[in-house]
């Protein structure tokens, strides 16, 4: 009986994987198969985030960019350079970028334009912090503030950061009238 049922389990295995992997519908797999382990896993959640962001700061119209919900919160431009001065901070460290050198994120009333362009380079900073990223250097430790932390410690927190603004940004847009780029889908 417990033969049957390993051998049930694996071939359901088998099958799911076919399916999930599109090989079953004639798909080809879409570009590299991911890197394996915490590296890995790391940057492809930062490539998620990263796409969500710019789709939605894309997405909200240019007069819409100083749009909050109540007098006590933040404008869309407010959280959007919020995202970016975090990424710079964040990925800095990782990058050895002394704060001085950090870019400065642009005014919360600038235009749209130029808000997205101030988090495009974010992006490239942080792009450089998760590329040098292996699982041979995952627990490298950083001077962060006052304290020390771990490279896997301060790039999952960004993702984590860039999840949770992603959430309030797609609130605003679903004010707006507008569906979040995860709902397009």
């Amino acid at each position: 009986m417990m033969r049957k049922i390993r051998l049930a389990c694996t071939v359901t295995g088998v099958v799911m994987s076919v399916v999930a992997s599109g090989v079953m519908f004639g798909q080809a797999p879409a570009g590299p198969p991911p890197v394996p382990g915490p590296a890995g896993e790391v940057q492809r959640s930062y490539a998620a985030q990263k796409d969500n962001l710019l789709k939605t700061a894309e997405k909200m119209p240019a007069d819409q960019y100083q749009y909050k919900p109540t007098p006590e919160v933040r404008t869309f431009a407010r959280v959007v350079n919020h995202v970016t001065e975090a990424q710079i901070r964040s990925c800095g460290i990782v990058n050895g970028t002394p704060a001085a050198e950090q870019m400065k994120t642009p005014a919360d009333t600038a235009d749209k334009a130029a808000v997205i362009a101030g988090l495009k380079a974010s992006f490239a900073e942080c792009d450089k912090a998760y590329g040098s990223t292996t699982d041979a250097n995952f627990t490298e430790m950083f001077t962060a503030g006052p304290g020390k932390r771990s490279r896997a410690g301060i790039l999952w927190g960004n993702v984590s950061h860039d999840n949770e603004q992603y959430s309030g940004l797609s609130m605003y847009l679903r004010l707006k009238g507008l569906a979040p780029p995860t709902s397009e889908k």
